[in-house]
């Protein structure tokens, strides 16, 4: 069996390892697949922020798979089952987990693949409360990215989108290529994709978008609609998505920018009363909407992924993400 470590920034390394036995309330999957995103980037390069991040870890924190064991007091029917999980260790008893937001959990912060381990491995053993069950005829290809769906969904549910609105997302990721998948579902009149460039525009459309702008080209759409999403995590997106929502519309920031960002200017946000949103991970509520969707076809992640390699691979797949970025969507590891 093999499990990929992270030991410092820069350090990576595949070793052996044994299946774990399940504590009391635990249990064990056998990983299916394992996905790559930003934030696996940021703590590889060593610019996570510290309270976000341990060493040695085992990194991957969105994944799915089948339960293989599980201890006392957990339901002895999950064994088999296909699954996912959430990734907050979170306390169930302050006061943010018992409003429901155990995203943001007031004990010290624990998170699957960043503090406790994740994914990149054979085995993964967690907390069973933790993990939504999928249909036996799932495909655990395309689960493997729920966990940014559920990012996502906590987004959309915060846009409230109705029928007949306008809604862009800005970024064509993966978290803003699931978006759009989500929030076709709700009927809007008009869904635009904003990206730096049209090489996205065929998978845009294929998730629902009815046309890709770029962001060049967006200025030319300022104020126009009813809902806007941020997905880009780049410099400048949030006041272009603050820019493309029309007074007393609704925003909805889920990218984190590194460096230097344009800040929002309060007092053009008050003349336009508008409603700005934030979205920092996934609570249950969003990882139901993402797991529900899935199971009915809605969502799809499966045509995100470009890319597939086995777990001794990783080194390969973090130099897909450096050199090919534009030409890779989602990378996944797999045993």
């Amino acid at each position: 069996m093999s499990t990929v470590w992270l030991d410092a920034p820069g350090t990576l390394r595949v070793a052996g390892s044994d299946r774990p036995e399940p504590g009391a309330g635990e249990a064990v999957v056998r990983v299916g697949y394992a996905g790559i995103c930003g934030s696996d980037r940021e703590a590889l390069a060593g610019t996570r922020p510290a309270p976000y991040q341990r060493y040695p870890v085992v990194p991957g924190h969105e994944w799915s798979g089948t339960v293989a064991a599980v201890g006392t007091d957990v339901d002895p029917d999950l064994v088999g089952r296909k699954v996912v999980g959430e990734g907050f260790r979170n306390c169930q008893v302050c006061a943010a987990c018992r409003r429901g937001d155990a995203n943001l959990c007031a004990a010290p912060y624990a998170e699957t693949g960043f503090t406790e381990p994740g994914a990149w491995s054979d085995w993964l053993r967690l907390p069973a409360r933790l993990l939504h069950t999928l249909p036996d005829a799932a495909d655990l290809r395309a689960a493997a990215g729920l966990e940014p769906a559920a990012c996502v969904a906590a987004a959309c549910l915060e846009a409230a989108v109705t029928t007949g609105d306008r809604v862009a997302v800005v970024g064509g990721g993966m978290l803003g290529l699931l978006a759009l998948q989500l929030l076709r579902a709700a009927s809007p009149a008009e869904l635009v994709l904003v990206h730096p460039n049209t090489r996205r525009a065929a998978l845009a459309t294929a998730c629902g978008a009815d046309e890709l702008v770029t962001v060049a080209a967006a200025g030319t759409l300022a104020g126009r609609f009813d809902a806007v999403l941020e997905t880009a995590g780049a410099p400048g997106a949030a006041q272009q998505a603050v820019t493309l929502t029309r007074r007393g519309g609704r925003t909805v920031l889920a990218g984190l920018p590194s460096g230097t960002d344009v800040p929002l200017v309060p007092a053009e946000l008050v003349t336009a009363k508008a409603t700005v949103h934030t979205v920092f991970g996934a609570p249950p509520r969003a990882w139901t909407h993402a797991v529900r969707a899935f199971a009915a076809g809605i969502l799809d992640p499966g045509p995100l992924i470009t890319h597939e390699l086995a777990l001794d691979e990783v080194a390969e797949a973090f130099r897909l993400l450096d050199e090919r970025r534009d030409d890779t969507v989602k990378v996944l590891l797999h045993p």
